[in-house]
C-alpha cells in the first residue's frame, strides 16, 4: 500500500512537470501571463484618478444598474481596491509590470531563476515604499495603502518616529550595499587617485611595467585591480608621451586618474576559477595522453551473422505449441512470433477464463512436443496481456562483440560507463550504464559464458571511456582468463605500490587490494564532502570548471572497476576476509565510482550470501544446471531452462530480459590490448593506496636514519589535531597519499599512534606537544 501511495504521489508532478515542458503549453502561459498583467497595469493606473467616484459601488458590484469609472469596470475597481487601497499603495504598480516579464521569460525560454532576484527586490521596494509614504502621512491614502499607515502606526508606538526613520534608512543603506556588492575599498576606488612622483614619465612606467611582468608569476596572488590600475596610468601617460617629446619641461608632476571598477558580486574563490576557466578553458583530464587513439572495429571479427530461421519452421512451431495446448483443452485466440538472434519467442493470448497457471505447468509437454531443449514460458510478459513462450531456434546465429560496438545504440549512448552485453530476442543491442547497476553479479555453470562475459564487458569500457577516466583492478584466481590485459598496465589498470603484477592472482594480495579499495572509498568520500558534493559525477565537473584547489588535496576522480573472474575461490580460502570488504564495497563506493562485477561458477548460498545478493540489485545468470542455483542468482526459475554459449538472463532491477551475449574471442582481445599497449602510457600504473594489514605495524622498521624527513612535522600535526589519519597528512603538508602512509607507519612504529583500525583514524597515544618532545629525546639518547 505505501509504495502505491509513493507512486500515485509522483504521477502530478509528472504530469505537471509533462505539461510545462509542452511548447505549446508554455506559449500559451506566457500570453496569459502577460494579457493579465496588462489588464492589471490598466485597472491600477485608471483606479489613481477613479478611485474616489468608485468608492461607493464596492459593495453594490452585483446591481447591472450601476457602473464604475475603473476603465476596468466593476471587477477592475475591486482588485485595484484591495491592491492599492486596503495593500501596499503606489507601489504595487511593480506588480503588473512583474508579471509580464514572468511571462515574457517563459515565452523566450529563458530559465525562470534569473527572476527571482527582480521579484524579491521589487517586492522589498514595494513594501519600503508603502511604509515610507505611510510615514510622510500624506493626505492621499494610495501612495501607502491601509498595510503602509497600519504598520506605521504600529511602528510609531514601539519605536517613534525617529525609530522609523532609522528602520528606512538602514534598509535602504543594506539594500544599496547588497545590490551593488560595495565595500570599503571599492567606495574608496570611486575617488581620484594620484601617480606616485617616481613614475612622472613614460619610460619609468615602462621600468615599472617590466618588473611588474617579471615578478608576474602567479596570476591568481595579484588582485584584479592592480592590472586594471597599471592600464589606466599606460592610458593616461600614452597621452603625455607626444607632449613629452615636443615640449618636455610640460609635463606635470601629478595626473589624475578616475578609476571606475566593476564590483563582482561573487566572492573571490569564485572570481579565480571564472578568471582561470577563462584563460585556461576546462581542465582536461586526458591531457597527459592527448593523443591516445581507441581501437579500430578491425580489431574485432565481423562474423556476418544473420537470423536463419525460415518461415516453414515458425509455422510448424506455431501450430504444435496450439496443438499441444488444445490437447488440454486450451484455446488460442492469437498467436505471434518475434525471431531473435538464438531464441524465436511465441507471444499467445488464451481464450477467455483460462487459467495461466495452466499454461505455465506445460513446459515438459510444449518442449517435448517441439523436441527442442530450453523452453521457457514467461506468464504473464511484463507489461503486456499475452504469455510468452521462448523456444531455441534450430540454427542459432553468433552475435558478434563487432556488432554490438558499431550499433548506433552504442555509438551515441551518453552513459558513463556503458556496457553492451549483447542482443535482446527482438534483435535490438543491449547497452547498461555500469554506474547505474551499481555492481553486477554474473553466475553460470562451467563453459556457458562468463569469461566471454566479462572480456564483454572489459571490451565495451576499452571502446569509450580514455585511460584517464576509467581504471581496472582485475583478479583472477585462474591465473589464465585475465592475463591479456597486463598488456594495458600503464593505461587502465590498477594496483597496489610495490607490487608487480597488476593482474591479481595471490589470495593474500586480494585482501590487501580489497581493503585498499575501502581506504580509496574513504578519502573519495572526505574530497567528496570537502567540495560540497554528492556524488562523483557532481565532483569531477566541478574539478574540470576549476573550482577546486589542487593544493588542498583535490584531483580528477577516474571511474574504478573491480572485476573478480572467480568468487567462489575466493571464498573457499578467504572466507570473512574477502566477504566483509566486498560487502562494505557494495553498499558505500557506487557514489565515489567504485563499482564490482563478481563472477562465479557456483553460485550456491554459501558462496553468494544474502549480505551480497543485497548489494547487487544487478545480476546476470548463465545456464546452471539446477532451479535452486536459478534461485539463489535471479531469486527465480529460468537460468535452469537457458541454452548454453552466450545464453543469458538479465535481471536488472524489476525487469528480466533474455539476451544472447556478444562473443568476443581471445585473439580480438590480444589484438585490441596490442594496440592500446603499443601507444604512449602513464609512467605507471594508477597506485592504490597502500595498506599493510592490521598486524602490519608490529613489524615496522624504527630506525631513526630511516624515517621520513618530516616525521616531526607530521608528528606535531597528529598531536596537535588528536586524529591520527593519513588524510590529514595529505592536507597539511602538502603530500601524496603513499608518503603520507609511510608517515603513520612510522608513527606507529614510534608509538605516537595506534595500529590500524578499518576505516577509522587511528588513536593518537601521545596526549601533547611536551610529551612528544620527551617520547623523541628518549629515542634518540636510546638510539
Amino acid at each position: 500500500m505505501a509504495k502505491k501511495r509513493r507512486r500515485s504521489s509522483k504521477k502530478p508532478i509528472k504530469k505537471t512537470n509533462t505539461f510545462f515542458q509542452n511548447r505549446q503549453n508554455q506559449f500559451v502561459l506566457s500570453v496569459f501571463i502577460m494579457l493579465l498583467a496588462v489588464l492589471l497595469f490598466i485597472a491600477f493606473t485608471s483606479f489613481f484618478t477613479s478611485w474616489k467616484a468608485d468608492q461607493s459601488i464596492l459593495s453594490e458590484i452585483a446591481d447591472k444598474q450601476i457602473t464604475a469609472k475603473n476603465w476596468l469596470g466593476k471587477i477592475g475597481a475591486q482588485i485595484s481596491n484591495f491592491f492599492l487601497f486596503k495593500g501596499f499603495g503606489i507601489g504595487t504598480i511593480v506588480v503588473p509590470i512583474l508579471l509580464f516579464f514572468t511571462g515574457l521569460y517563459i515565452l523566450l525560454q529563458v530559465n525562470l531563476i534569473k527572476i527571482r532576484k527582480p521579484w524579491f527586490y521589487g517586492l522589498l521596494g514595494m513594501v519600503w515604499l508603502s511604509l515610507l509614504f505611510g510615514f510622510i502621512n500624506l493626505q492621499n491614502p494610495l501612495f501607502s495603502g491601509t498595510v503602509g499607515f497600519e504598520i506605521n502606526t504600529v511602528l510609531e508606538t514601539y519605536i517613534g518616529k525617529p525609530g522609523i526613520i532609522g528602520l528606512l534608512f538602514i534598509t535602504l543603506l543594506g539594500y544599496i550595499i547588497v545590490r551593488f556588492g560595495l565595500t570599503p575599498e571599492s567606495i574608496a576606488k570611486l575617488f581620484p587617485k594620484k601617480i606616485p612622483k617616481e613614475f612622472k614619465t613614460a619610460n619609468d612606467l615602462d621600468s615599472f611595467e617590466k618588473v611588474t611582468t617579471n615578478s608576474d608569476k602567479k596570476v591568481e596572488d595579484i588582485p584584479l585591480d592592480v592590472y586594471s590600475h597599471k592600464e589606466e596610468i599606460l592610458a593616461d601617460t600614452n597621452t603625455q608621451t607626444t607632449s613629452v617629446d615636443e615640449k618636455p619641461q610640460a609635463v606635470e608632476e601629478e595626473v589624475e586618474i578616475d578609476i571606475n571598477k566593476i564590483v563582482d558580486e561573487k566572492s573571490e574563490t569564485e572570481n579565480l576559477s571564472d578568471r582561470l576557466l577563462a584563460d585556461f578553458g576546462e581542465f582536461d583530464p586526458t591531457l597527459e595522453l592527448s593523443n591516445f587513439k581507441f581501437p579500430s572495429l578491425d580489431k574485432l571479427k565481423d562474423y556476418h551473422e544473420t537470423i536463419s530461421v525460415n518461415s516453414e519452421e515458425l509455422q510448424l512451431n506455431k501450430d504444435r505449441i496450439v496443438e499441444t495446448l488444445r490437447n488440454y483443452k486450451i484455446g488460442i485466440s492469437h498467436i505471434k512470433a518475434t525471431v531473435g538472434p538464438t531464441v524465436t519467442l511465441y507471444e499467445i493470448i488464451p481464450q477467455a477464463g483460462v487459467r495461466i497457471s495452466k499454461i505455465k505447468n506445460l513446459e515438459d509437454d510444449i518442449a517435448l512436443s517441439l523436441s527442442a531443449l530450453g523452453i521457457r514460458i514467461i506468464a504473464p510478459i511484463p507489461g503486456k496481456g499475452t504469455i510468452g513462450i521462448e523456444v531455441p531456434n534450430k540454427n542459432p546465429s553468433i552475435v558478434s562483440m563487432r556488432s554490438v560496438i558499431a550499433s548506433a545504440k552504442f555509438q551515441n549512448c551518453e552513459m558513463e560507463l556503458p556496457i553492451a552485453f549483447g542482443k535482446t530476442i527482438s534483435n535490438e543491442t543491449f547497452v547498461v550504464d555500469l554506474a547505474k547497476m551499481p555492481h553486477l553479479l554474473m553466475a553460470g555453470a562451467t563453459g556457458q559464458g562468463k569469461s566471454v562475459g566479462l572480456n564483454a564487458v572489459l571490451t565495451s569500457l576499452l571502446y569509450k571511456k580514455h585511460p584517464a577516466e576509467v581504471k581496472f583492478v582485475l583478479v583472477d584466481p585462474k591465473k589464465v582468463e585475465l592475463t591479456l590485459y597486463n598488456k594495458i598496465e600503464r593505461h587502465y589498470l590498477a594496483k597496489l605500490p610495490d607490487t608487480d603484477e597488476a593482474i591479481i592472482t595471490d589470495t593474500t594480495k586480494v585482501v590487501n587490494t580489497l581493503n585498499s579499495l575501502c581506504i580509496e572509498m574513504d578519502d573519495r568520500y572526505e574530497l567528496l564532502k570537502n567540495a560540497y558534493v554528492r556524488n562523483i559525477k557532481e565532483y569531477n565537473t566541478k574539478f574540470k570548471d576549476r573550482k577546486l584547489n589542487p593544493e588542498n588535496g583535490h584531483r580528477f576522480l577516474p571511474y574504478i572497476v573491480l572485476v573478480i573472474d572467480e568468487f567462489a575461490d575466493l571464498i573457499m580460502t578467504a572466507g570473512k576476509e574477502i566477504e566483509t570488504p566486498i560487502a562494505r564495497l557494495a553498499q558505500l563506493a557506487r557514489a565515489i565510482g567504485i563499482h564490482l562485477i563478481v563472477a562465479t561458477q557456483r553460485p550456491s548460498v554459501n558462496v553468494i550470501t544474502g549480505i551480497i545478493k543485497a548489494n547487487f540489485p544487478a545480476r546476470i545468470a548463465f545456464r546452471v544446471t539446477s532451479k535452486i542455483d536459478s534461485r539463489t542468482i535471479l531469486d527465480g526459475s529460468g537460468a535452469d531452462q537457458l541454452i548454453g554459449k552466450g545464453d543469458m538472463l538479465y535481471a536488472g532491477r524489476s525487469e528480466l530480459i533474455r539476451l544472447q551475449c556478444a562473443f568476443v574471442d581471445t585473439p580480438e582481445v590480444e589484438k585490441i590490448t596490442e594496440f592500446i599497449g603499443s601507444q604512449r602510457a602513464y609512467p605507471e600504473a594508477y597506485q592504490l593506496p597502500e595498506y599493510s594489514g592490521e598486524e602490519g605495524g608490529n613489524s615496522l622498521d624504527i630506525d631513526i636514519d630511516d624515517r621520513d624527513k618530516l616525521f616531526g612535522d607530521a608528528a606535531l600535526i597528529i598531536v596537535r589535531a588528536q586524529q591520527g589519519s593519513a588524510s590529514l597528512l595529505q592536507r597539511k603538508l602538502k603530500l601524496g597519499y603513499n608518503r603520507a602512509g609511510r608517515l603513520i607507519d612510522q608513527l606507529e612504529a614510534a608509538g605516537i599512534v595506534g595500529g590500524f583500525e578499518g576505516s577509522k583514524a587511528r588513536q593518537v597515544l601521545v596526549p601533547d606537544e611536551l610529551s612528544l618532545r620527551q617520547l623523541l629525546d628518549n629515542e634518540k639518547n636510546n638510539f
